[in-house]
């Protein structure tokens, strides 16, 4: 069995708890969290023996997902995220207030120059297919799932 990873504290705007095989962040949304979450999801994820590539991948879905949260809801925004390995995967789910605020496709095609937005949507699902949105009791929950 893996040892729990330290979990640093007191870091302003985030509050960290140990999950099974991973970790939930109450995160105030803003590049220090963002950037203090993604390396806190490498150590977490590889203690409990993800993959270089699974990991590297969830930091990549982690920052489009917490993205589309400040894009949507505006900058600062509360989130709480949830990083943890499974037997088959690694779970990246951010939490955001905004229930109504669904993310939306890009009409344009993907190599146009007039798609401004939208795009991340085809990486996740590249990355992370059969993501989903689930209301939650904060909002709304994006999940998704990234093959170890």
């Amino acid at each position: 069995m893996a040892k729990r990873p330290v979990l640093p504290a007191s870091v302003p705007g985030l509050y960290l708890s140990h999950r099974d095989r991973g970790f939930t962040a109450h995160v105030t949304a803003s590049e220090y969290t963002l950037s203090t979450v993604r390396r806190l999801t490498a150590s977490v994820l590889m203690a409990h023996g993800a993959a270089h590539e699974a990991v590297a991948t969830a930091q990549l879905v982690l920052s489009e997902l917490v993205g589309n949260a400040v894009r949507a809801c505006g900058p600062a925004v509360p989130l709480v995220i949830e990083v943890y390995r499974t037997a088959l995967s690694v779970a990246v789910n951010v939490h955001d207030p905004a229930p109504e605020l669904l993310p939306h496709r890009s009409q344009a095609p993907m190599d146009s120059d007039q798609a401004t937005s939208g795009r991340g949507l085809a990486l996740l699902d590249l990355l992370a297919p059969g993501w989903s949105i689930e209301h939650s009791l904060i909002g709304k929950q994006i999940r998704c799932h990234i093959a170890v």
